[in-house]
This record gives structure tokens, sequence and C-alpha cells, in this order.
């Protein structure tokens, strides 16, 4: 039994991470590396740290428009798969390189499992939306994350067989995290104490708005004014901050920042932090599950049962920023197990050995 994981983008690693050693008992389990992160730490930095071989094809696609992303990775996944003749074909989350994994898989007569399906924010500007929306109405096995995920499933009436299984993240933080305290020194390479806010921010919808990232900046630089803010800097929006003339405001308003970080570094920064602020998706749920207050720089959110629990708090970039409203925020109360356990790698294996296995697929 022979299965195929499309990984392309920081996402991608980190859960194709938490579920590899399991998929590998089971399956003959071969991994394509679409390039679409090409930058070191990106790409390179999550197989050296999270154990995980060397891809069995990296394929270079780097950067470039949705379009011209999506279309490289269709032609040059689908020539992989019809070399290797999987009985299935993984994919992962919402990026182009899921996309374009689905797509190449079932064009070219492959059947393919989506891990964390079901997940809508209902924003369909966002390209990660539209991504697994489609993903999911091509997908034949669906691994939902969350209950919610599960229901907008089954509301869509999409034709696969669906299946709540727990997000994959909770394995790869409980397994990850105490490495990442014991060998990451990102608060001594940083200057850091605990206790500092961190922020990531990378979503086109504001990274790709002048007006939006602009807010965002002076933003960052009135957080700054009152607590420590620690900003890690993707590099797209480091281009656009630089191009829109934001950089050098930023730079010296007191915020520190530093390139992207390795997956043991940005957990360590998590989890010695007292506030996180994103618009990350896997930032949010790493904050919940490291017990972090998490404010989230968006109109909606996919994952619902953080919000409804009080557990994050959405703000409108459009709307008023206020950077004593952001600090001064404090969840209602912990709520445990709405991602599920760290068991979801191998409820997922299971679930893919029996219908492999049956040949009801």
């Amino acid at each position: 039994m022979k299965i195929v994981s499309i990984v392309g983008a920081r996402p991608n690693y980190v859960k194709l991470a938490a579920v590899y050693d399991v998929f590998s008992k089971f399956f003959d389990h071969l991994t394509v590396d679409t390039g679409q992160h090409y930058d070191y730490e990106m790409n390179r930095v999550f197989f050296e740290q999270l154990e995980v071989p060397e891809p069995d094809y990296f394929l270079g696609v780097g950067s470039g428009s949705h379009g011209y992303q999506v279309g490289e990775i269709v032609k040059r996944v689908e020539e992989v798969l019809l070399r290797e003749q999987p009985s299935l074909v993984i994919v992962y989350g919402d990026t182009n390189s899921t996309l374009g994994g689905a797509l190449a898989a079932v064009k070219a007569g492959f059947k393919v499992g989506h891990v964390e399906a079901g997940l809508r924010s209902f924003d369909m500007s966002m390209p990660e939306e539209v991504n697994r929306r489609v993903v999911d109405h091509v997908s034949r096995l669906l691994f939902a994350p969350t209950r919610s995920a599960y229901r907008n499933l089954l509301a869509e009436r999409v034709p696969g067989r669906v299946f709540v299984t727990g997000d994959v993240h909770v394995r790869a933080l409980k397994r990850w995290l105490p490495i990442a305290e014991e060998r990451s020194r990102i608060l001594e390479r940083l200057g850091l104490d605990s206790g500092y806010v961190v922020v990531t921010v990378h979503r086109a919808e504001n990274t790709d708005n002048p007006a939006r990232l602009s807010k965002i900046v002076d933003l960052l630089v009135g957080l700054a004014r009152r607590e420590c803010v620690v900003f890690p800097v993707h590099p797209r929006t480091r281009k656009r901050l630089v191009d829109l003339g934001l950089w050098e405001g930023l730079s010296g308003s007191g915020v520190v920042l530093s390139e992207p970080l390795g997956y043991l570094d940005f957990l360590k920064l998590l989890s010695n932090s007292r506030l996180v602020v994103t618009d990350s998706g896997g930032v949010q749920r790493e904050a919940y599950l490291l017990r972090k207050p998490v404010v989230v720089l968006r109109e909606a959110t996919e994952w619902v049962e953080l919000v409804e629990s009080g557990l994050a708090l959405l703000v409108d970039v459009e709307g008023k920023l206020e950077p004593e409203r952001i600090l001064d925020w404090r969840p209602s109360g912990y709520v445990e197990g709405l991602l599920g356990d760290e068991h979801a790698p191998m409820k997922i294996a299971e679930i893919l050995r029996e219908y492999l296995e049956s040949g009801n697929i």
C-alpha cells in the first residue's frame, strides 16, 4: 500500500512531521515537496529539526502568483504520481501545494485524502478558503479536526467519507515542545526575558492591502510603547513592508524584529510569551494548546471553537485598533479538548489502512 504525501509550505511540514512516523509504519510512504516555500527557515529547517527524512521528490516550484504556483504544482506533481502509481495521495491543510497536489491527483485518476478537512472562515476572498473548499470536494477521505469542521462537510454534502479525528498539531506540539525548551536558544539570541507579546502577520488579506498593513504597523508600534513585542517577519510580509515604505518606521519603533523561525525556535518563543497577536490559523491553535491568550487580526476564523469558547479574540483590522484593549484582553477560562488529543495521526492511519485493505475507497 503506497501513499504519497504532498507538502510544500510551512504549515504542511508541521502536519507531515506529526504523522510521518505513524504513516511510515503502516504504508510505503513517499513525500513530495513542491518547494512552494523555498527559504531555509520556511523549508529545509523543518526537515532538519522535526526528524523527517529528506523528501523523495523536491519539485522546486518557488514563488509566483497563485495561478503560476498551482499550475506548476499540478504539472510537476502529476509526473511524480504517474511514475509512482500510489494507492492514495494525502494533502494537508489549505496551501497552494494542497490545492495543486489534490488537483494533480484527481485529474490523473488517483484518490485523495485530506488531513485538516472542513475548516471554513466563510470568506471567499481568502485564497486559503478557496483552496480548502475545492480540495474537500475532490477528496475521497476527509479527516476533520473538529466537530464544527465535520458539520461543515456534512452541510456541503461532500462526496467523500468524513471522519472526526482531532487535530494532528496536538501531537506535534506535545512531542516537540520539551525538545524546543531544551534545545532552542531563541530567547538568548533575541535578548528576551519571558512575558513578551508575539506577533505573526502573513495572510494575504492583511499583507496585500496597504491600508490594513499600515494600520497593523501602527498597532505594533503602539503595543511596543507599552510592552516588549517580538515579530518574526514572513519574507513576503517583509517585502510588502519595504515596498510600501513601512519597514523603516517599524524597525525604529522598538519592536523586536527577526527572520522567520524554525519550528523549535518558534515553539519556545510562543511558550514563553504572555500574549499572541496573529492572523495565522496554525498559530491560533498553538497558542490555545499552550494556554496563551490569542488575538486574531481577522474578521473571521476557521477555528470557531476557540472564539466561541472565549479563548480567542477576533479584532477587525478595518475597525479601531486599540493597543490597550489588546494588551488587557484575557480569556474567560480554559476549555480542554477542543482540538482532540495526540492520537489523531494514529486514528487517520488506521482509517487509511482499513479502506486501502478493503479496496472500498
